[in-house]
């Protein structure tokens, strides 16, 4: 069974590793987060696409990845 998170009321926030100059706007709703275990996460330039959503735990384990550089630059 599936359902639809509601996220008209979420407030999305400017991930810190966004860089506007090169169009690489990254949001997230640590709101929904707290209340769901959900983190929804999508593209601050085009906000009326649909959000991606990971489990807490998931968004905690890639957040440190980027953290710590286990990901290559591009």
């Amino acid at each position: 069974m599936s359902s639809i998170l509601d996220l008209s009321s979420a407030e999305w926030i400017k991930s810190s590793y966004s860089n506007a100059n090169e169009g690489q706007c990254v949001e997230y709703a640590p709101g929904i987060a707290a209340a769901a275990g959900i983190v929804p996460v999508r593209d601050s330039k085009d906000p009326a696409r649909h959000a991606l959503a990971f489990s807490v735990s998931a968004w905690i384990l890639f957040t440190a990845a980027l953290r710590s550089g286990q990901f290559p630059t591009v």
